[in-house]
């Protein structure tokens, strides 16, 4: 006699269930390296470009609208559904177009480092299922499209799974400038609190953008990362 199918998880389980799956992925704690890189932020403090709490909360507050919003935040928002529905020629275009944006080589090696390791992660972890990871080792992806991947298990929707991702960005820049500043911790938790109040808008701003609208020109960002590759003394890899 077959055993009873399970009864059928409710709509508040599945709830918690992807909060808590979007929580892990935003964290810190997550094994792909984020803390390891400042993304320009620490060639931006040696040029003196930034050296205090509101110059660091500024330029961040800067590069969550100019940078991520118009291009990371935008190529998950569209690679999460086309992970649903299994478009993989979809998801080749958008990781072509990451990494054609990135304007430096550390740029790009961080791109592609965070996206091996959190596709390792998946490996390890339930949810994605084989055939999927492995259509993803064959793009060689990207941190994005990796993420977009691990998120699409989840039954979030695409704007929860854009707001983790781009906490989980702020957290990790917070960090970057109490290191390289240097600031306090009260002075991060000042400037975390800052990015949290522009990321909705940032996320919204995303949702709505098309191919076209799509960008990554940010030309100083790109400056100071390439500045950054022959800089004398760095905490970070980026």
């Amino acid at each position: 006699m077959d055993a009873p199918a399970p009864p059928a998880a409710s709509t508040e389980q599945l709830a918690a269930s992807s909060l808590l799956q979007l929580i892990w992925l935003a964290s810190p704690a997550l094994p792909v390296g984020g803390f390891s890189y400042s993304e320009g932020l620490e060639a931006a403090v040696e040029c003196g470009e930034v050296s205090t709490e509101n110059a660091a909360a500024r330029w961040l507050s800067d590069q969550l609208q100019l940078a991520l919003a118009r291009g990371d935040l935008a190529v998950i928002a569209q690679a999460i559904p086309a992970w649903r529905e299994n478009r993989l020629e979809r998801i080749a275009e958008l990781n072509a177009w990451v990494l054609q944006t990135r304007e430096t080589s550390e740029l790009r090696a961080q791109a592609e480092q965070m996206g091996r390791s959190l596709l390792e992660w998946l490996r390890n972890h339930e949810g994605a299922s084989t055939a999927r990871i492995e259509a993803c080792v064959r793009l060689q992806p990207t941190y994005p499209v990796a993420f977009a991947l691990a998120a699409s298990q989840t039954a979030a929707g695409v704007r929860e799974c854009l707001l983790a991702y781009a906490f989980g960005w702020a957290e990790n820049m917070m960090q970057a400038a109490i290191k390289s500043v240097p600031l306090g911790q009260s002075a991060g938790q000042r400037i975390l609190a800052r990015l949290s109040r522009d990321i909705p808008p940032a996320v919204e701003a995303a949702l709505h953008l098309s191919d076209d609208a799509r960008q990554a020109f940010s030309p100083m960002l790109a400056i100071l990362s390439a500045r950054h590759e022959t800089q004398y003394s760095r905490l970070f890899r980026s």
